[in-house]
């Protein structure tokens, strides 16, 4: 049926589209020896001694949980931050491959026991 072509008698059908925020974290990923043009396209330096180590990304809602993810994130290894957005939920953290784990592991477990969200596994690229 072509709704711009509705016989007089018919109707249109309109469709609602409801975003619920849950409490969980839907992406985890690390990505291994990026290039320095992805640095770049994210708006991080690429020249940095660290710079060739490792990004983690993280996607968490409710997305102000960004902000306690990216403490943890700071205290719980050497990584460092590279974004965070508590708008969009989104963390993004540079450094050693190692260090990005320990990371974004101390944050998985935080917001599993503590907060008793829905956590994805780390993805790594």
């Amino acid at each position: 049926m072509e709704f711009d072509k509705l016989q007089p008698n018919e109707t249109k059908t309109r469709i609602i589209q409801e975003s619920v925020p849950g409490k969980q974290i839907t992406l985890a990923h690390i990505i291994a020896n990026p290039d320095k043009l992805l640095y770049r396209k994210l708006g991080l330096d690429p020249n940095v001694e660290y710079a060739a180590t490792a990004i983690g990304i993280m996607t968490l809602c409710p997305s102000e949980t960004a902000i306690i993810a990216a403490d943890i994130c700071m205290k719980a290894s050497g990584a460092r931050m590279g974004f965070v957005d508590r708008f969009s939920g989104t963390v993004i953290i540079t450094g050693t491959v190692s260090e990005v784990q320990a990371s974004i592991q101390a944050v998985l477990d935080f917001c599993i026991e503590k907060l008793h969200f829905t956590v994805c596994d780390i993805t790594k690229t």
